[in-house]
C-alpha cells in the first residue's frame, strides 16, 4: 500500500488528510513511526515551519512527509495570531483558552471589522530532493461566542464566506466533515499538491 507521513499528531488532521486521499493511500501520522526529535516552531512565516517540519520528518524517518503549519490571521488584529495559533494563550493546543482568548481581545470589535482568514500552508519533502510548499486561504468572521462541535481550534468562532452567502450563518465547526474538507483552508492546500503529491507517491 502506497503511503506518506503526515507530521501530525493531531487526529483529525490525519482524518481530513485521509479522506481526502481516499483508499489508495496510508496517511501515517507521527505517532506511527519511530519517535525522533521535534524541532520547535520557530519560522516567522506558516511556508518556513511546514518545510522545516515536513523536511525534518523525512530525513528522521525516510518517509515521504508532508507538514502543515495553519492558524488564524485576524483583521483586526494585524494578522494575528497568525504562526501562534495553537499557543496564543501561551499553552500549544489549548482550544477553550485561545478562543477565549480571541474573543476578549475582539470585545469591542464591531461585526462589520471581525474579518479574518484560515491560513494553510503545506509542504511536501521527499528525501533527496527539495521541498515543495503550497498554501490555502479560506476567508471568513469572527463570531462572538462559540457554535458547533466539529473540527477543533478556532472552528467554532469562524463563520466562512460560503456559510454568510448560503444564509445560515454556521461556523467551520458546524459543517459536516466532508463539507469543510471541500471548502477549508487545508483541503485547498492538500487539492493544490495533490499532482506534485501524486507524481512522488507514483500514482500519476
Amino acid at each position: 500500500m502506497t503511503r506518506v507521513l503526515l507530521a501530525t499528531r493531531n487526529a483529525k488532521k490525519l482524518g481530513e488528510l485521509q479522506r481526502i486521499l481516499g483508499e489508495q493511500v496510508t496517511v501515517l501520522g507521527l505517532g506511527d513511526v519511530a519517535e525522533f526529535p521535534e524541532e520547535p516552531e520557530t519560522g516567522a512565516t506558516f511556508e518556513e515551519n511546514a518545510v522545516a517540519k515536513a523536511v525534518q520528518a523525512a530525513a528522521a524517518t525516510g518517509e515521504i512527509s508532508l507538514a502543515d503549519d495553519s492558524g488564524l490571521s485576524v483583521d483586526a488584529l494585524n494578522g494575528m495570531p497568525g504562526v501562534l495559533s495553537a499557543r496564543w494563550a501561551g499553552r500549544h493546543g489549548d482550544d477553550p483558552a485561545n478562543n477565549a482568548l480571541l474573543l476578549a481581545q475582539l470585545g469591542d470589535v464591531p461585526d462589520d471589522r471581525r474579518g479574518a482568514d484560515f491560513v494553510c500552508a503545506l509542504a511536501l519533502a521527499v528525501p533527496g530532493a527539495e521541498p515543495i510548499v503550497r498554501r490555502g486561504d479560506w476567508r471568513g468572521r469572527i463570531v462572538r461566542e462559540s457554535n458547533g462541535g466539529n473540527g477543533f481550534g478556532y472552528d467554532p468562532l469562524f463563520v466562512p464566506v460560503e456559510s454568510d452567502e448560503a444564509g445560515d450563518g454556521r461556523t467551520s465547526a458546524q459543517l459536516a466533515p466532508a463539507e469543510k474538507d471541500r471548502l477549508s483552508h487545508r483541503g485547498r492546500a492538500i487539492v493544490s499538491m495533490l499532482p506534485e503529491l501524486k507524481v512522488a507517491l507514483g500514482l500519476a
